[in-house]
């Protein structure tokens, strides 16, 4: 199902320079050794989680199929590796008609994943299948960061709402990928139009103080966005004084009013006294929604509080913390002599050796079906394993067979988190919740 049959717009440039110098010499080399046209076989993986964290989030796999899709030389982008001398004419050549011709397999996107799953694997010549490195990595270290720590945001609000609003804390283009990568992590709505414009993510929004200070009184600002957006729109009441504002709100938009917002103070008492405030005023239905540097730790410490929904921006876009997840591109397998492929990988000092073999995954599950062992090979799967299958086909022979809407990535990611033991939603610091076995 290709962009535009998703009902979504198609306007990606060529991502065809979204690589590191080096993929484009590499290639240079192996066009002159003969090597360029050899079957290889690459994955991503990481050797470890992010400290503390219990288990990675899949997400950014769309967004590789669509860079895969868009990775394209056209005639600026090799007059300018020309001008700047990157690689010679014959080279040049070869990039003009380059299309990724190969398979890709990988976790569906909102997968959990552990150190050493192999969570995305790229087949096809060395030549075509090297140059996508840094951009498939750029993409899924970046969103499966961001989808990690909204996942632990879900966890933490325990099902009330979360809004991603981290645009104004990060670069312009980031901002949407995060949007993106947070609805998978379980965030419902955002306030990035980008995000929802591309991706259909749903999008809220009303205003902020400055609306409230370029009016004479609070009161004037409050009619006029009631008489703008309606009863139900969401009133800042922390601009001044809350109890004030809170009252005057009720006064103006009636108990009909939707929501008020507070994005200062001590957000625990204040929501207690607003909800209080709130009640007594007859407004029993009105929402509080609280924004201000929330992070898990800031919402789970809310959980007792009378609070409807969470704004969250600048951990979030951040990753909390973990603005990476440090995933690797390795070759580990190439054809031999023989056309066969061999076991290839890294061998060296300080943590880096890799696993040669095109690998499987699976995940080993117990009577109760809560998941026990990741398990890893590169032989025969075992039978017991054979329906517990992780990758799936995402590009075959060059086409993309695997994309989806993004709604079936955030299902997906709540299922695959809910299969987990249930220690795995603890916010404390701790090792990966499942051990991942090499077969």
């Amino acid at each position: 199902m290709s962009t535009a049959e998703l009902g979504l717009p198609v306007d990606v440039p060529s991502t065809a320079l979204f690589t590191d110098r080096y993929e484009l010499t590499m290639l240079q080399a192996a066009l002159r050794s003969g090597a360029a046209g050899r079957r290889s076989v690459f994955e991503a993986f990481t050797r470890r989680l992010p400290e503390g964290r219990r288990y990675g989030v899949v997400a950014g796999t769309g967004r590789v199929l669509d860079a895969v899709e868009n990775f394209r030389f056209d005639a600026p982008v090799l007059d300018f590796l020309r001008r700047e001398h990157v690689v010679d004419e014959e080279t040049l050549q070869w990039l003009s008609g380059y299309r990724f011709t190969g398979d890709i397999w990988g976790y569906p996107e909102g997968e959990v994943y552990f150190p050493g799953s192999p969570i995305l694997r790229v087949e096809g010549s060395f030549a075509e299948a090297v140059v996508l490195e840094t951009v498939i990595l750029s993409i899924l270290n970046h969103d499966s960061a961001i989808a990690a720590a909204a996942s632990r945001m879900a966890v933490a609000a325990a099902g009330r709402p979360l809004v991603e609003m981290g645009a104004r804390r990060t670069h312009e283009l980031a901002a949407v990928a995060a949007s993106r990568a947070a609805f998978v992590g379980g965030f419902r709505t955002s306030s990035n139009l980008a995000a929802g414009y591309r991706y259909g993510i749903p999008t809220v929004g009303t205003s902020a103080h400055a609306f409230t200070l370029v009016h004479d009184t609070e009161r004037d600002a409050f009619t006029a966005q009631v008489e703008s957006l309606g009863r139900g729109t969401t009133l800042l009441v922390d601009t001044y004084d809350v109890a004030t504002a809170v009252r005057a709100a009720v006064d103006i938009a009636g108990p009909e009013l939707g929501a008020v917002r507070i994005d200062s103070g001590d957000l625990l008492l204040l929501a207690h006294r607003v909800r209080q405030q709130l009640d007594d005023l007859g407004a029993k239905n009105t929402r509080i929604v609280v924004t201000s540097d929330l992070d898990e730790y800031a919402i789970a410490s809310l959980a007792a509080a009378p609070v409807d929904s969470y704004g969250v921006g600048t951990s979030l876009v951040t990753g909390s913390g973990q603005p990476t997840c440090s995933m690797v591109y390795k070759l580990v397998a190439r054809a031999g002599d023989d056309g066969e492929l061999v076991p290839v990988a890294k061998k060296s000092l300080g943590g880096k050796t890799s696993i040669g073999g095109r690998k499987w995954a699976a995940r080993r599950v117990d009577e109760d079906g809560v998941a026990v062992a990741e398990v890893v090979g590169s032989g025969p799967v075992p039978g017991d394993l054979a329906d517990r299958q992780l990758l799936v086909p995402l590009v075959r022979g060059g086409e993309v067979v695997g994309r989806e809407p993004l709604d079936a990535a955030r299902l997906r990611h709540i299922e695959a988190r809910a299969s987990l033991p249930v220690s795995a939603t603890q916010l404390s610091r701790g090792e990966p919740v499942l051990p991942t076995e090499v077969l």
